[in-house]
């Protein structure tokens, strides 16, 4: 079960990352510092997901979709509101964003499946058939500084699908190794997609929506606009877009 009521989050601008201690310390002496930037990310978010449900987050980029998926497995902190999720989770975001580079990818397979949960003697019999399906078993031994991006990515997509999690989370910017793997990672998640799991998909593939989820939440400027049956919103949506880009067009001939 996930429950999220009246989120809201603000996050620090690129500017405000960019200043140097400098800057900031003769604003400082000057008197001119200024209280930091903040952007508003999501706004007063209320979204309640039963266990067992299919749901789909769509909306154009930067609306808040991926963020929401970051507030719910704890990577993102909301700056106000509440997050209750019952169940253990499996992210499927940033795969191996969290291995440590130094640490051999055996190593990285045991402390990545107990930061999903798992104990330390399941993950450890687990690693030989994760190597398998990442097609990793000569690496074993290897850091995994030694691994391209790609590899590592697969790596931690092994290791996410094979934790048995109550709640999978995918963002659909992932995109791991060649054709040939990703086949194979879309067999995968069909699996866990027709098991009895909380699934919450970003997805901009409308046609995926309407057939496979039961429920679709429309995002936008870090609000919901609309959650339901997946065809209603998604025809919601599709107008409410070909209506923006038709007064966009009127608008630039107009200017012209």
């Amino acid at each position: 079960m996930i429950s999220l009521r009246g989120v809201r989050l603000e996050r620090r601008t690129r500017e405000e990352f960019s200043d140097d201690f400098k800057s900031r310390f003769f604003a400082l002496l000057a008197r001119r510092a200024r209280a930091p930037r903040r952007k508003l990310v999501l706004q007063d978010v209320d979204l309640h997901i039963a266990p067992g449900e299919k749901v789909a987050l769509i909306g154009p980029n930067g609306a808040g979709k991926s963020s929401i998926l970051k507030v719910i497995c704890g990577v993102l902190e909301p700056t106000a509101g509440s997050v209750d999720v019952r169940g253990r989770v499996a992210p499927l975001l940033e795969l191996g964003a969290g291995f440590n580079p130094e640490l051999s990818v055996t190593d990285n397979i045991i402390l990545y499946g107990v930061l999903l949960g798992l104990d330390r003697r399941t993950i450890v019999s687990r690693i030989d058939a994760i190597l398998a399906f990442a097609e990793l078993e000569e690496y074993r031994q290897y850091p995994v500084r030694a691994l391209s991006s790609g590899m590592a990515a697969r790596l931690g997509f092994a290791v996410a699908t094979d934790s048995d999690a109550d709640i999978l989370l995918v963002d659909e910017a992932l995109s791991v190794g060649d054709e040939s793997f990703r086949a194979k990672s879309r067999a995968r998640i069909d699996e866990l997609w027709h098991e009895h799991r909380t699934v919450v998909i970003v997805s901009h593939d409308l046609a995926l929506v309407r057939s496979m989820c039961e429920k679709a939440v429309w995002i936008d400027r870090g609000r919901i606009v609309a959650a339901g049956p997946p065809g209603e919103i998604v025809d919601r949506y599709v107008r409410a877009v070909d209506e923006a880009a038709i007064n966009a067009l009127l608008r630039a001939r107009v200017d012209a």
